[in-house]
This record gives structure tokens, sequence and C-alpha cells, in this order.
């Protein structure tokens, strides 16, 4: 291990909606929930508002809605979410080359490999610096740690928050580490976690004093080994810049279960028509398509088709899934579904559709069970197209033509009016919407209430979060994309 706390640790403080608070005057200091608003929707992000309540990342949204009835339940904005993203991934990879993002709000920064620090005091510095740089460009906070691993310097970026900056001096490891309780480390999750309770481990320093021959016995060689050498403040991982996808991805989970044959038939199209829009977008092409059913009794069902070459092709990827389609039943009602994409490459073969042997595999789970491994291009971390913020709904089925009256108005969006301007979705329903009209450097705006068709009234993008000096969009708006789920990335849940 290193001996200086050059591994620093970002994360955005509640990142999506401190970023919905600073696009909307009138939501700062307030409690501000986002994520799926439907009956089966999830907690993405909570404000600190928020949270007072308790409410927290991946609750289900009823049960927030009990707690904070009063905050302001807003859909995601996943567009403007990776354009703040990007602008701070920008600002990290101008510390080092070896910058190791985990989703959009969270990364790793190897601070030695970019040559910006090699002690305690240029460490901070060029922390302090970056937090300086992220408010200027986003207006947003991050909170961040400093240590000599990764391990580490996670841990401390937690202890930072919100807004703050803590750094693990060398030689200190252990004795910070001991009273902490063993939730804290790596690896172990509520199940984990209760095994060392009945073990009668319950901190890092039992775990170290218990020695590695009982953590193996308890948790197996592997795992066992791994969490003693963490409990001595171990961790020789490196900072890793590019990350292999495993597959592409997208699912929608439905407020009401979907029986109509026809709908499920559209909704599948839907899906890869999505999943081929991030499949380029990565720049990657695919050689077997999955389909993902969840069904009304909370079985999962895969099913997938290995072509013989790759494609990116929209067409071979939407009959590929039909034909998927075709050998599950869902007569008694399917409550989510989802199309992906895996055996990845970074080229395309040209007439896979008029193969006509692919090999099919089918696998079959219990209720309850995770289906095929989707690892989603690292784009929609907490909750994207993997159904994380659920409950938002499906959206229309591509390329069929919506009448002016049945636009949707998510919570949250941006919209425009010819006579008053810009504006966002405060609410909709029965015929009407209501829109408050500000934006991010303006006071807080006026209510008013259109009906649903209003000709003067349209979507519109999200404007910049903050306006550089030149007059620039520092932090501008996404592509107004529908946010129908969310992507399952690791560490989604913006902090």
């Amino acid at each position: 291990m290193r001996t200086a706390p050059t591994i620093l640790h970002l994360d955005m403080d509640a990142f999506y909606a401190s970023a919905e608070q600073a696009a909307k005057p009138s939501l700062r200091g307030k409690a501000v929930v986002v994520g799926g608003l439907g009956p089966r929707g999830v907690v993405a992000t909570a404000s600190y508002e928020a949270r007072r309540f308790g409410v927290h990342s991946a609750m289900p949204m009823g049960q927030a809605r009990r707690l904070a009835p009063n905050a302001a339940y807003l859909v995601p904005r996943f567009g403007l979410y990776r354009e703040v993203s990007e602008q701070v991934m920008g600002l990290l990879r101008q510390l080092s080359p070896l910058v190791e993002p985990l989703s959009l709000d969270e990364a790793f920064v190897d601070l030695e490999a970019g040559g910006v620090a090699d002690d305690e005091a240029s460490a901070r510095a060029v922390g302090e610096r970056l937090r300086a740089d992220i408010l200027r460009v986003t207006g947003l906070t991050g909170s961040v740690g400093l240590a000599v691993s990764k391990m580490l310097a996670k841990i401390a970026s937690e202890e930072a928050k919100p807004d703050g900056l803590v750094l693990i001096p060398p030689g200190t490891e252990r004795g910070r580490l001991g009273p902490m309780p063993v939730r804290v480390l790596p690896g172990v999750g509520p199940a984990t976690g209760d095994h060392l309770r009945r073990a009668g481990i319950t901190t890092v320093a039992e775990i170290a004093e218990a020695g590695e021959d009982e953590l193996v016995r308890l948790l197996g060689k592997a795992h066992g080994g791994a969490l003693y050498a963490m409990a001595l403040a171990r961790d020789e991982r490196p900072v890793v810049a590019e990350r292999d996808t495993k597959s592409v991805s997208v699912e929608d989970t439905y407020d009401v279960d979907i029986h109509d044959r026809v709908r499920v038939r559209m909704e599948v199209a839907r899906l890869a028509d999505r999943c081929v829009q991030r499949l380029r977008a990565a720049g990657h092409s695919g050689r077997t398509i999955v389909l993902k059913v969840r069904r009304f009794d909370f079985s999962t069902l895969t099913r997938s088709e290995t072509l013989r070459g790759p494609t990116d092709d929209p067409a071979v990827v939407r009959e590929a899934a039909a034909r998927l389609l075709e050998s599950v039943d869902t007569t008694g009602g399917v409550r989510l579904l989802g199309v992906g994409v895996s055996g990845l490459a970074d080229f395309t073969q040209e007439d896979l559709f008029a193969q006509a042997h692919a090999v099919v595999q089918t696998e079959s789970l219990a209720p309850g069970a995770e289906g095929e491994e989707a690892v989603a291009v690292p784009v929609d971390p907490v909750a994207g197209e993997s159904g994380a913020v659920a409950g938002s709904g499906a959206g229309e089925a591509a390329g069929e033509p919506v009448a002016a009256a049945e636009r949707r108005w998510p919570s949250g969006h941006d919209v425009r009016h010819a006579v008053h301007g810009p504006g966002w979705v405060q609410g909709s329903g029965l015929g009407r919407v209501t829109v408050r009209f500000e934006t991010p450097d303006s006071a807080p705006g006026r209510v008013r209430t259109f009906r649903t068709d209003d000709p003067d009234l349209e979507p519109s993008d999200p404007l910049p979060l903050v306006v550089a000096e030149d007059g620039a969009a520092a932090a501008a708006s996404g592509d107004g994309e529908d946010p129908g789920g969310a992507a399952p990335m690791a560490g989604g849940a913006a902090g």
C-alpha cells in the first residue's frame, strides 16, 4: 500500500435531488424526493431535508409519501444528470488519467498517477480545490475522502457528508476503523452482517480479533480472507480507469400489470429500440439478445438468443426479442419487461437477420429471483432503465403518434409557455397541468394552471444550472428523454 493519502473518492451530495433544487429556486431548502411516482415507485434520491423525515434511497415511494407528505416528488431527469456528471468527471480527469467512475455521482481518482499530490498537504489542497471547482461549474456540492486505499477513501467521503472533506492520515487507519460497525466494510451487507452478529462480531476491531481462520470458517475462504484483510486496513485494489461492460439493458416496471398481449409486444419493441440506442451510444454491438419478464406472481423468466455475430441493428434486436416473447406465457399479467444485449463487441456483422440458426436458451426463475446479470452502460446509475425507479410507467410505443390531449407531463420536467416562458411541471391530472414559472437564476416563480392540450405549452430541455461569466452554460441540460426507468449501476442511489 502507498504511504501518502493520494487516492481520492468523490461522492456528490444527494445528487439528483440537489440538481433539482439548483434548477428550481422554490425547492431550495425544502424536502425533495426523486424517483418513480407510481404505486410501485422507488426513491432514487432524497434531499437532506427529506432525510430528516426518514426518507432514503431504495424506499418504496408510498412509504416515503407517508413519512414526508409535504415533500416535492419529482420524476428523474436523466439527461440533466448526465450532463452535470460529465462536467464533474471532466474536472476529475484534469487531475489524473486514472479516474474510476462508479456511477454518475461517484468516482475514485489516483492523484499520484496524475502527479498532483504526493503527501498529505498536497492531497488536501487538491481535494479542496476540486470541491470549489465543482461548486463553481455545476452549482452543486460534493464530499471528498482522501486515504491510502480505495476502501478508506470511500469511508472518509461518507464521513465528510455533506459538503466536506475528510483525510485519513497514514498510520491511523486501524484505530479509525476499529470501533466502526462491520457494515462499513465493502461486501458486508445485511446477510453477512447478521451472520457475523450471531457469531458475536459487530465491529471491525472484533473482526480483526477473531482472526483469519475464524472468518474463513464463518464466511468461506475468499470472503472471509478478504474481510479479514480489510479489517486490518489492507486494500491493494488499484484505481482502474476503464471497465469492461458486460451487457447493455433497459427495463420498465409498470404501475398496473399488463394483460393485453398486443401491448406487451409493443412494450418489448419499444424497449428493444431503447436498448439499441444505448448500445450504439456506448460504441458496442452484441451477439446475445436477452428478454426478461417478471410476471404477476413475481416469478422472473429470462429468454436469450445468441446470433452468429454481433449486431447493433434495431430491427434485428426487435425481431429477436419478439421471437423470445413467443415462448413466454403472459396471460396472468406482466409487471416488468426488459430487453438486453450481451456478448459485446466493437464491430458489427451485417445480414444477421437472415441467419436462421440462432441458439436459444431458456431459464425460469423462482418468484423473486433475479434474472441474467444485466450490467448497464455506465450512464444512468441509480435509477435508469433497470426499473430501479419503478412505477414511472412505460410511455408510448416507438413510432406511435400521440395526440396532444394525451401528452404526458411528468412532475418536475421542463416546459415552456409561449407567453409565460420557461417553467417546470408541478403536477398534472384531470386534464390540467400546473406549472411553476421560474429558472435556476430567478426568484421563486408564480404558479399557473393550463389544460393539458394547451397549444402554447410545450415540453422543453432543462436550462443550465450555472451560466459561466462568458455567458456559456457551465452545466447544461440533457436530451429530454423519457426517464421511464433507471440503469442498474453500482452505487446508483445518489448520496
